[in-house]
C-alpha cells in the first residue's frame, strides 16, 4: 500500500497535490511519502517480532539523508556497500553497531573507516578480503567482527543482473571454500568470526529460493559449531520483491512466519537487509510532457525525465506504472514514453497503453522510491532531480535540484590561468 491517491480529479502525495509540487520545485522530481515509509518499515520489521532480529535497510536502494534518518528513528540499522554509504549512515545518526558492511570490493581506506566507526560487522566475500581486514585491524590495534558471505548456488528466479546467490555470480564463497575460510579466520588475530551471511538476489517473488538457501546455511552452521565457532548472527540479506506490474510477491508476514518456523531452534540474531520492499512504492518520479510525435509505426510521448533520472527500464527492461497527474478524458493510445537523451535505449516505457497527453501536462512514474535517484547520473550533462519528502501536509526539500554550476564545480581548476 502507498499514499499516492487521486482526490478531486488529481494525484496527491499524502495531503499535497503533486501538481503543486511540480509547479514549485520543477520536474523531473522525485516525491516520497513519509507515511508509506513508516508503514512499510513497520510491516516488515514486525513480521519478525518473534525472533531476535535487526532490520538493516539497504542504503543503496535510497540513500537520501532524510530517508535514512527517518528509518533510523524507527529503529532501523543499515546495510552499506561503500565508504560513502557509511558516511551517509553515520551522518544520519545511525548507531554504528547497527551497521553491516557488504560488497565484494572494499578498499583499504573504507575498511579503516568502518573499523574506526566500530560497525557491527563486515560481510566478507573473499579470502583476500579476509586477510586484508585482518592486516588493517592489526595495524589499528583492533579486532574486526566478520561474517563470511556464503554463496549457496540457489537460483532466485529473478533478473540475471540482480541474481547474486548462484555459483556463476561474483558474490561470496561457495560452501566448501567458506568452511576453509572460517578455519583460517579462527587463526587470524585481527578477526572475530561472529556471523554467517547469505544474500541470493533482489526482486524475489516467491519464498522457495529463500528457504532453500536457508536450509543449506543451517546445515553449514552445524559444521561451524563443530569447529567451536561462536556464531551469533545470521544475515539473510534482503531481496523480497514488490509489485511493479503483475507480480504477486509474498507479504513480509508470510516471510516472517516461514523464518520463525525454520529458525525456532537456532539461538542466533537474525539480520535482514530489505531495500526495495520498504522503499520501492514510497516514491514517484514526476515528469512533464515536452512534446508528442507520431511516425508511421509509433506514437511517442517525449518527457523531461530520462534514463539518467530512472535507469531501471533501460537497464533491466523493468516495468513502472505511469499515469497522468491530472487525468483527462481522452482516447487511449499505444505509446513509447521516452526521454531527451541521445540514446535509443532512453525510455521509461515501451508499447504502453496511455491516454493521449499534451505538452505541458504531467505524468507520474510509480514505484520509483528504490533504485531511482540512487542510480541516477549526470549523463548528457543533465542536472539531477530534486527530491521531496511529504509528511501529511508538510513538504521537506530532501535534496535540492542540481544547477549547472554543480555540474562543473569539481572541474573549475581546468579554467584557472
Amino acid at each position: 500500500m502507498h499514499h499516492f491517491t487521486y482526490r478531486d480529479g488529481e494525484l496527491y502525495a499524502e495531503d499535497v497535490a503533486v501538481r503543486e509540487l511540480a509547479a514549485q520545485y520543477g520536474t523531473p522530481l522525485y516525491v516520497y511519502s513519509t507515511a508509506t515509509f513508516k508503514r512499510h518499515f513497520q510491516a516488515f520489521d514486525s513480521a519478525f517480532a518473534d525472533l531476535h532480529h535487526l532490520t538493516c535497510f539497504s542504503v543503496k536502494a535510497n540513500s537520501n539523508l532524510c530517508i535514512l534518518r527517518l528509518l533510523s528513528d524507527l529503529g532501523a540499522g543499515m546495510d552499506i556497500v561503500s565508504g560513502g554509504e557509511l558516511f551517509r549512515a553515520l551522518s544520519a545518526k545511525v548507531p554504528a553497531r547497527k551497521i553491516v558492511y557488504s560488497g565484494v570490493g572494499k578498499r583499504a581506506e573504507e575498511i579503516r573507516e568502518a573499523l574506526l566507526a566500530d560497525i557491527l560487522m563486515f560481510n566478507v566475500e573473499s579470502v583476500d578480503e579476509l586477510r586484508r581486514i585482518n592486516e588493517i585491524a592489526l595495524e589499528m590495534d583492533k579486532v574486526a567482527r566478520i561474517s563470511l558471505r556464503i554463496n549457496p548456488d540457489v537460483d532466485p528466479k529473478t533478473h540475471p543482473y540482480i541474481s547474486t546467490g548462484m555459483e556463476k555470480n561474483k558474490f561470496g564463497l561457495d560452501i566448501e571454500q567458506s568452511l576453509e575460510a572460517y578455519k583460517l579466520a579462527q587463526t587470524l588475530p585481527g578477526i572475530e568470526p561472529v556471523g554467517i551471511d547469505c544474500h541470493i538476489g533482489s526482486q524475489l517473488t516467491t519464498l522457495e529460493p529463500f528457504l532453500e538457501a536457508l536450509r543449506r546455511i543451517k546445515d553449514f552452521h552445524k559444521k561451524l559449531k563443530t569447529l567451536g565457532l561462536d556464531i551469533r548472527f545470521l544475515d539473510l540479506g534482503g531481496g523480497l520483491g514488490i509489485t511493479y506490474d503483475q507480480e504477486e510477491p509474498p507479504h513480509p508476514k508470510e516471510f516472517g512466519q516461514a523464518l520463525v518456523q525454520e529458525l525456532k531452534d537456532m539461538d542466533l540474531t537474525l539480520i535482514l537487509e530489505p531495500g526495495r520492499v520498504i522503499a520501492g512504492n514510497t516514491g514517484i518520479l514526476v515528469t512533464e510532457v515536452v512534446y508528442t510525435k507520431s511516425t508511421k509505426t509509433k506514437h511517442f510521448v517525449i518527457v523531461d525525465a530520462a534514463m539518467n533520472d530512472l535507469i531501471r527500464p533501460s537497464l533491466y527492461q523493468s516495468h513502472h506504472g505511469i499515469a497522468e497527474v491530472v487525468p483527462q478524458q481522452r482516447p487511449v493510445r499505444n505509446v513509447d514514453v521516452v526521454g531527451p537523451i541521445c540514446e535509443t535505449g532512453d525510455f521509461l516505457a515501451r508499447d504502453r497503453e496511455l491516454p493521449e497527453v499534451k505538452s505541458g501536462e504531467l505524468l507520474a512514474v510509480f514505484s520509483a522510491g528504490a533504485y531511482g535517484f540512487t542510480m541516477s547520473s549526470q549523463y548528457n550533462s543533465r542536472t539531477r532531480a530534486a527530491e521531496i519528502l511529504v509528511d501529511g501536509a508538510n513538504v521537506i526539500l530532501a535534496r535540492k535540484r542540481e544547477t549547472y554550476a554543480d555540474l562543473v564545480a569539481l572541474e573549475r581548476q581546468c579554467l584557472q590561468e
